[in-house]
């Protein structure tokens, strides 16, 4: 009896309530979506104006502080410490590093947004004529706030902090584990423990799917476009089917096979894009206005940062600052422990400098391109542009040079993205509901891929797209306090680790000293 018992009780103990909790909470939206739509439209709408109006300035803030903290250990005496032992080396090269972790990290957003959110400025100015000169800077200098720094230095964060832990501390690979410093308390530590990893997995699954959405809308009206097949319903499901065969097996290959190459692939597609617009496009104008645009991005990086100038157009700031910051703290934890998982052996130095800098920099370069090709057509193409987001890029190209082929290969990299992103987040997934494992089963990925799938066709069949986007918002918010313990709890660690290092110096010197 009492051996049986026992079993009884472990088997209770091994309950994966991670698994369990946020595979619930998931299937529950899942199914709220697609038989109630309006009222969770409604509903999910009438707090996100709730969330975006009362806690706006804490968002603002909180970005500017993330992005100050990880400059800040960058560059101070903790810079030399290694994410993992002293002695470990990088698992990857830095083309290969840098690729995995930009295709993970911005991917489908730089071909949806790229042309359209500067045309948006252009067209839609704040303080200035639009389709003006004072437009253009504009435009460069709000895509550039976006899509700088920022939201690098936020997926530098998760992503430092759990490296840290994971290699160094040798602690699970959950977001939990960053949390340990502050909690002190052993059964609020496992119960907060749990609950913080399952608002993690959570808010990665609604952020993943929503910009899977957008991936599958764009691919779809860029064939509907260029080969003038009309883009139903059917040709999306197609896409989402198509792709998830595809990142489902790249999955199981692993991160050394499958989803190594594919970023490769990635890299290279991107730099043909890149280079190529640049070449057709009014070269002098994008160098021009890249410059102007660094330049004046610099100078107004704190009064930008803050929304201070947008007093009198907060609408304005909430839709845009805001709703980016939001997005993308939504988009840390996916993304954070996925360049976590590739980077063990790199300096806090090295790594916070090539997680922030050198992406940042391929964005900006990017949406100068992009933005400024479309800006030289004119304000009445911009407003035309703009009016259906997934064709914007399309529209733009086909008035240039080797128009139809740039957009064949735009199409090819959405594909791409879609893919290294999705697999990227359904390994993620199965890690943290496997309690931390850097090796999760293959079964949990296919789980994971398969609902990722049903999730993104369920909103394109629900027309739900920007629900779950802001949904994704919503849940954020919570995340964002997590971060902020984040901070303090590696500072805390890092200090410790210090001092006992410059003991254990202090101590090997003096016994030397005495040897000799």
């Amino acid at each position: 009896m009492v051996k049986k018992n026992n079993s009884k009780i472990q088997k209770k103990k091994e309950k994966n309530f991670v698994l369990i909790f946020s595979m619930i909470m998931t299937i529950f939206i899942i199914f709220i979506g697609i038989v109630f739509p309006k009222n969770f439209n409604l509903t999910i709408k009438t707090l996100f104006n709730k969330f975006i109006s009362q806690f706006s300035p804490i968002y603002l803030i909180l970005m500017l502080m993330i992005t100050i903290f990880c400059i800040f250990i960058a560059f101070s005496k903790y810079g030399n410490i290694k994410l993992g032992k002293d002695d470990d080396k990088p698992e990857f090269s830095n083309v290969v590093w840098f690729a995995m972790l930009f295709g993970a990290g911005m991917g489908i957003g730089l071909v949806f947004f790229g042309a359209y959110e500067p045309l948006c400025h252009f067209a839609n100015p704040v303080g200035v004529m639009h389709g003006s000169k004072e437009a253009v800077r504009f435009s460069i200098q709000q895509s550039f706030i976006h899509w700088g720094v920022q939201p690098w230095a936020a997926y530098c964060l998760i992503g430092l902090c759990l490296g840290y832990f994971q290699f160094r501390k040798e602690e699970p690979g959950l977001i939990s584990s960053t949390l340990n410093p502050v909690l002190d308390n052993r059964k609020f530590k496992k119960n907060a423990g749990i609950v913080v990893d399952i608002l993690t997995v959570f808010t990665t699954v609604i952020g993943v799917a929503a910009s899977l959405g957008l991936g599958t809308m764009q691919i779809g009206s860029g064939i509907a476009f260029i080969f003038g097949i009309e883009n139903t319903v059917i040709l999306k499901i197609l896409i989402v089917a198509v792709v998830a065969i595809i990142y489902i097996s790249s999955a199981i290959s692993g991160i050394n096979n499958g989803m190594k190459k594919l970023s490769n692939i990635n890299l290279i597609l991107a730099t043909i894009l890149l280079v190529g617009c640049f070449l057709v496009g009014p070269v002098y104008d994008i160098i021009k206005e890249f410059f102007i645009g660094i330049g004046n991005y610099v100078k107004d990086f704190i009064p930008q940062s803050l929304g201070i100038g947008f007093s009198n157009n907060k609408e304005w700031l909430n839709n845009w600052r805001v709703f980016y910051w939001a997005f993308w703290i939504s988009w840390t934890p996916f993304v954070g422990i996925f360049i976590a998982r590739i980077s063990k052996g790199r300096t806090i130095r090295e790594f916070v400098l090539g997680v922030t800098v050198l992406p940042a920099i391929i964005s900006l370069a990017w949406f100068t391109i992009f933005g400024v090709m479309g800006m030289d057509l004119g304000l009445d193409f911009a407003k035309d542009a703009i009016m259906i987001t997934e064709t914007s890029l399309f529209k733009v190209l086909s008035h240039y040079t080797f128009g139809t082929v740039f957009s064949i290969i735009a199409i090819i990299l959405l594909f791409t993205f879609f893919i290294t992103s999705a697999n990227s987040s359904i390994y993620v997934l199965a890690m943290f509901t496997s309690k931390g494992n850097l090796n999760p089963d293959n079964k949990k990925k296919v789980l994971w891929g398969i609902l990722q799938a049903l999730f993104a066709i369920t909103l394109i069949l629900s027309g739900g797209l920007d629900t779950l986007q802001k949904l994704a918002i919503i849940v954020s918010f919570p995340f964002a306090i997590i971060m902020l313990l984040m901070m303090y709890s590696i500072l805390k660690s890092l200090k410790k680790d210090l001092f006992y290092k410059e003991e254990a110096k202090k101590l090997n010197n003096t016994n030397d000293n005495i040897n000799t």
